[in-house]
């Protein structure tokens, strides 16, 4: 129960269906500005907010606290990630392992037959061989899809897992809150980054690693150095504006070079992508992934707010590749790449993996081949 109006409602709908319900609230850290901040979660009013639907509901309540389990496995390698030049995805880290690892964990310990979220995500029994396992399908009210925050779950995790909000509008969610009488019926969703006040990641990342704020070369692609930039920290893949060099032509942020700390830019072309290698792939598919040596025509999100979009999932030579039917721009390490079975909102969820590198234009390859070769300041052509 993290303070929100979606896991108070899942907490009030299993009570009236008879289950013995025990509420756990994570207390995942502790700063002022989250205490009361619209949009947060897991600290402060939020706790407090989780307390009283309890005492309304009338079940039990937990607070864990899980502030150093949190920072060594979300924040610290969130910090760490976006100093090596990557965008990465706090949710998915946290899921992984705060919530769907360590607090699984717990639940077993206490004899829970299942652990129930406000997650928008849909698990149905009847996958695998045999029909023993559950599976994970995009949600009714796609507009709420957290399906891309979820594809590295295990399946062991899945069987475990209920997600009774994946049927519902989110309309309806608080109009069920309303009905109970819960205070938090109208509280507004969080957004942004849990951890990261007013949603300014610089600040966070130059205060865990403050060797990521510092300055270096803003350099087109053609070599040409246009500037100065005060820490890589505050740029990511695709970005337009803001990048503080004036052109004649609009620029993008198309790499990050994090051992020079130099921000490379380019035209918008050097962006398109259709190839993309993961790393940490999970597959959640009935077939093996032995499958992908000749190919598995599936469909892949590589941001959340996309539809999923034709692909083809590859593996050999140690590798794990994408290839994008349509391609796609600003694709950035760290990210991640979800794999669906197709573009539908019935849609299951087929596994994912995190994106490690991705393959540009011929050109684009090429330009920044012969920038990290020469490190020194080259000459334009």
């Amino acid at each position: 129960m993290s303070g929100g109006v979606d896991s108070s409602v899942v907490a009030g709908m299993l009570k009236r269906e008879g289950y013995e319900v025990v509420g756990v609230t994570l207390q995942l850290y502790d700063h002022g500005a989250a205490t009361h901040r619209p949009g947060s979660c897991c600290a402060g009013q939020d706790i407090a907010d989780a307390r009283r639907v309890a005492e309304t509901l009338g079940i039990p309540h937990y607070v864990l606290d899980y502030e150093e389990r949190f920072r060594e496995a979300v924040i610290d390698p969130f910090a760490q990630s976006y100093v090596s030049g990557e965008t990465p995805i706090p949710c998915v880290a946290c899921n992984q392992t705060v919530k769907f690892a360590d607090l699984l964990r717990t639940a077993r310990e206490l004899g829970a037959d299942a652990l129930a979220t406000g997650h928008y995500i849909r698990s149905r029994p009847g996958a695998g061989p045999g029909g023993t396992h559950r599976a994970l399908y995009r949600p009714v009210d796609t507009d709420r899809d957290q399906s891309y925050f979820l594809f590295a779950t295990t399946q062991e995790q899945i069987d475990y897992l209920r997600f009774p909000l994946g049927a519902l509008p989110k309309a309806e969610v608080r109009r069920i809150a309303a009905e109970m009488g819960l205070a938090v019926a109208a509280k507004a969703d969080s957004q942004d980054i849990c951890f990261v006040p007013q949603g300014r990641y610089s600040d966070i990342i130059a205060r865990l690693k403050p060797a990521a704020a510092a300055s270096g070369e803003i350099v087109h692609l053609d070599g040409r150095v246009l500037g100065r930039h005060e820490g890589i920290l505050r740029y990511t893949i695709g970005q337009r504006r803001g990048i503080g060099v004036a052109s004649g032509e609009p620029l993008y942020v198309v790499h990050l070079d994090a051992e020079r700390a130099r921000v490379v830019v380019g035209p918008r072309e050097a962006l398109d992508t259709r190839r993309v290698y993961l790393r940490d792939v999970n597959w959640l598919g009935d077939e093996g992934l032995d499958r992908a040596a000749g190919g598995i025509d599936l469909y892949a999100k590589v941001r959340s707010t996309r539809p999923p979009r034709p692909a083809t999932l590859h593996a050999g030579k140690g590798a794990i590749w994408v290839e994008l039917s349509e391609g796609e721009a600003g694709i950035a390490p760290g990210q991640a790449c979800v794999f669906y079975s197709d573009d539908s909102a019935e849609a299951r969820v087929l596994g994912g993996g995190f994106i490690e590198r991705s393959e540009r234009s011929a050109k684009a390859e090429a330009m920044l081949a012969r920038l990290a070769a020469h490190p020194e300041r080259l000459p334009a052509e």
